[in-house]
């Protein structure tokens, strides 16, 4: 893997010059509610896209042709919820003997599986300190072979709850604290305001209890509403959005009407919570494969009883919870929780959320152009189209009518840089 690493990230140390590079396929989807092309030809100019043409072309003279025969082209994916800084596994007990900067080690490697897989945007949920911002400037300059991330670095949390750190003597728990805590609204904002400071491109907060935490006190609601209100304002007066881990129903009901702009995972979702997201336009990411991910883990060692006792209680809820926010009216975007899992399996996401009752082109969407929009990037990425980032996969099969063919890519491209 050492080597992999390496080699790909010499191919990618060039910056993206204006090299023109054109792209034959056999099929191509420029957008998931289109009709999909036939062969076709794109044209990628210093990582962008400038044309998008029938036919195969071989576009301007000294343009690279790549030539993909019977492959169908897409827009690069997006997964809004990833922790590319870790692996699975329970031993909680690591954070007091880990640095942070292996962080950046494991993530490096994890960011390489990620865009191989055709994960050309991340939405980092929640990380160490600088690890996730150091891997986005690693990615976006070509020295770390990747996808774009957008990172939240540390999450808010209220003290002692999920997204604190817990299970330690209390001096080890008070020393290992990411400084991220806060009680009452005035102290919840200030730590948004220095989120921002420090470079973070979205707000997390854990709004409820959390599964994989060594609290057992249950998934419901950690922040008061006025928090979560002051939380939500003071982003949204900086220019950033919040994503809300949330479990519980009444949790989810308090972020949604606080302004929070995304619920991730939702387990226990009611009719009540819905409306209110709905009403707010309050995004619910689904996080499908973290639910699958923990209970193939279950009865291995892997986790302490407390929070076996959890996973066992959610395993139900999460087969059918998403299935009801979509007849409820919720939004749906594509999210996984990697890091939960094993990175690489995010495409998996897709056959879950249709088991639900989403259709191939309603999944392929939530990963493209929805995913895009929760980003406030959709003039950027989710669609091959001219003036848009050369963010495009190739793939066998058309993934508008099986969406589960994204499960194989064969190749990538991500911000006009060609992966290896």
């Amino acid at each position: 893997m050492r080597n992999a690493i390496a080699a790909a990230a010499l191919a990618l140390a060039a910056p993206a010059t204006a090299e023109t590079i054109v792209i034959q396929a056999d099929a191509v989807v420029t957008d998931p509610q289109a009709p999909v092309r036939g062969p076709s030809s794109v044209t990628v100019t210093d990582g962008r896209i400038v044309a998008v043409e029938d036919g195969l072309v071989s576009g301007p003279a000294g343009a690279r042709v790549v030539r993909l025969a019977g492959k169908t082209l897409v827009p690069g994916l997006t997964d809004l919820h990833v922790h590319l800084t870790g692996d699975p596994g329970g031993d909680f007990w690591k954070e007091a003997v880990e640095s942070e900067d292996w962080g950046v080690v494991v993530g490096a490697k994890n960011a390489l599986v990620t865009v191989r897989a055709g994960f050309t945007t991340v939405r980092e949920a929640g990380s160490a300190a600088q690890t996730a911002f150091a891997l986005r400037r690693g990615t976006a300059e070509g020295l770390i072979p990747g996808p774009r991330i957008l990172a939240a670095g540390p999450p808010l949390a209220i003290i002692g709850g999920h997204g604190d750190v817990t299970g330690f003597r209390p001096e080890i728990n008070e020393a290992l604290s990411s400084g991220f805590t806060c009680t009452g609204p005035l102290e919840c904002a200030a730590k948004v305001r220095r989120a921002s400071q420090n470079g973070s491109d979205v707000i997390k907060i854990t709004a409820t209890g959390g599964v994989l935490s060594q609290q057992g006190r249950g998934l419901e609601a950690h922040f008061t509403s006025e928090e979560m209100k002051a939380i939500a304002d003071t982003a949204h007066s900086l220019g950033l959005k919040v994503m809300a881990h949330a479990h519980g129903a009444r949790g989810m009901e308090a972020a949604a009407r606080a302004g929070i702009d995304t619920i991730e995972h939702g387990t226990y979702l009611d009719e009540a919570a819905a409306r209110t997201m709905r009403t707010g336009g309050t995004v619910l990411v689904p996080t499908l494969m973290a639910f699958q991910g923990i209970s193939e883990r279950l009865g291995k060692g892997v986790y302490t009883p407390t929070v076996e006792t959890k996973v066992r209680a959610v395993a139900e809820k999460a087969r059918v919870f998403m299935g009801q926010a979509m007849k409820w009216g919720v939004p749906i975007a594509f999210g996984t929780d990697a890091g939960v899992f094993e990175h690489g399996r995010n495409a998996g996401e897709f056959r879950l959320m249709r088991a639900q009752g989403m259709s191939d082109r309603q999944a392929l969407a939530s990963a493209t152009t929805a995913a895009a929009k929760v980003l406030g990037l959709e003039t950027e990425i989710g669609r091959i189209a001219p003036g848009y980032s050369a963010d495009i996969i190739a793939v066998s099969g058309d993934p508008t009518r099986d969406v589960t063919v994204l499960e194989k890519v064969d190749w990538v491209m991500a911000r006009g840089r060609i992966v290896p």
